[in-house]
């Protein structure tokens, strides 16, 4: 919740309570959930207190040790939720892949009908094609919501809960692609305006396709409790104008479909006349076995290694950048001296001078791109994110200070979830001190990093 981050931000006390002496805090969240715990601490029902830095820098200890146990933020996905219009509807929780997250009650299990544009087939004469990414967004949200009626649902819970929010989560892969097919660096603001665009299209295209679907069989029967009935779409619990992001920026990377700029207020208008078919509709999964077999880069992630390995059935196989390739080939630049140099650096290009810088930044990967680029550029699109995306992280070397700092602006900016931290298997965890014991050691890394945040240079 944003009071305990609020309270690490201060250096404050944070409050452990037992769920059966406070039930209610859970189903809560946002102003009532602050006023709630502030009551329960002023009564003494705290079990224990501690500093707020203590127990986010134990966290982020686990996370550069593990990967695992994932940052999630309650208030941001809840007040941003489509299914949270009215009090009794709550986000308890994301699913494991942290790009799903939808409202569950005591005889409602969230389910979730998901697909995935491959954004790489798209790219048509130097541009992304909108009028044809459109199309093919209002085929997918088709064949999803009818998923919701064709499926077996192995509990009567997930039944319920599917027929009566009819959400679906339509996500992407091959962003990458396309920024190398456009030769658009991944961390630069060309990147971002088109990443958004991007995910505008998909959301408006979706939605249209919902209000049709709607109009044709009727809105899902709890349009009524959602933000959408009351004139709310995404981008507005975001306090975003959609005209002042991708539409209009950088039009000559893209293709000449115009966007009005009034086709949001009118599809807004039309929404409220006959609802949507579904109470949620975009969410960005991780794709990996998917893009895989699409021959694309995951969902919205840069690309880990210009040189990996493939296992299959068959045996293991050397894979390496295509698009690199052919770029060396065209500058008679791909020898076996440069191949085994590619091989050496694991995959990296940056130490290779004979390759021009252009083509260095291009070819960066996520170890070498600024993890503060990764957030900027997710902030950037999640306006048109219903649910949310699977965000992965990379830090070759993780320390609490570096965590610390990256995962405190994920929450400034507004970010509803995040998923695995990635470090190389050779990882150390530094410490803050060379003496003093783990919990003044994570705290004063913590300190660190909060009180100058300029000072991490994972977020550089």
């Amino acid at each position: 919740p944003d009071i305990f981050m609020r309270r690490v931000q201060a250096n404050g006390m944070w409050s452990l309570f037992d769920p059966k002496e406070t039930p209610d805090l859970v189903d809560t969240y946002g102003e009532d959930f602050e006023r709630r715990y502030e009551r329960y601490e002023a009564a003494g029902k705290a079990v224990k207190q501690m500093r707020a830095r203590d127990l986010y820098g134990r966290m982020m200890r686990t996370l550069a040790q593990t990967g695992n146990g994932w940052m999630t933020f309650k208030d941001h996905y809840n007040r941003k939720s489509n299914q949270t219009g009215l009090p009794h509807n709550v986000v308890h929780s994301s699913n494991l892949c942290t790009e799903i997250v939808e409202v569950t009650h005591q005889g409602e299990t969230a389910v979730c009908n998901l697909g995935s544009i491959n954004l790489s087939r798209f790219v048509r004469n130097g541009a992304v094609d909108f009028d044809a990414l459109a199309s093919r967004v209002k085929v997918a949200v088709k064949y999803l919501d009818r998923v919701v009626d064709i499926n077996y649902y192995p509990t009567e819970e997930a039944a319920a809960s599917n027929a009566r929010w009819r959400p679906v989560g339509l996500g992407l892969m091959g962003l990458q692609d396309v920024l190398f097919q456009l030769r658009i660096p991944f961390d630069s603001p060309t990147a971002s305006d088109l990443s958004a665009r991007i995910q505008e299209e998909i959301y408006y295209a979706a939605l249209c396709t919902s209000a049709d679907l709607a109009e044709q069989h009727g809105a899902h029967s709890t349009f009524h409790e959602t933000r959408a009935a009351a004139g709310d779409l995404q981008f507005d619990l975001w306090g975003v104008t959609p005209s002042s992001m991708g539409p209009g920026k950088q039009v000559s990377l893209f293709s000449t479909a115009a966007t009005q700029t009034d086709r949001w207020s009118k599809l807004r208008q039309r929404i409220q006349m006959v609802g949507l078919r579904n109470s949620l509709l975009v969410a960005i999964a991780p794709t990996a076995t998917i893009a895989s077999i699409s021959g694309c880069y995951e969902c919205t992630e840069p690309q880990v290694s210009n040189l990996f390995k493939r296992e299959t059935l068959s045996g293991e196989f050397l894979q390496i950048n295509r698009y690199l390739v052919e770029d060396l080939k065209r500058l008679e630049l791909w020898t076996p001296r440069i191949r085994e140099q590619i091989k050496s650096a694991e995959g990296s290009i940056q130490g290779i001078q004979e390759i021009p810088e252009e083509l260095r930044m291009l070819y960066r990967t996520a170890w070498e791109l600024p993890q503060r680029a990764l957030i900027d550029m997710a902030a950037a699109r999640s306006p048109y994110i219903d649910q949310s995306a699977s965000l992965n992280l990379f830090l070759a070397e993780p320390t609490i200070g570096k965590l610390s700092s990256m995962y405190a602006y994920a929450w400034k900016k507004g970010l509803k979830t995040t998923y695995y931290l990635r470090s190389r298997p050779r990882t150390r965890i530094a410490r803050a001190t060379s003496g003093g014991s783990k919990n003044v050691t994570e705290t004063e890394a913590v300190s660190c990093s909060l009180e100058n945040p300029e000072y991490c240079e994972a977020c550089q």
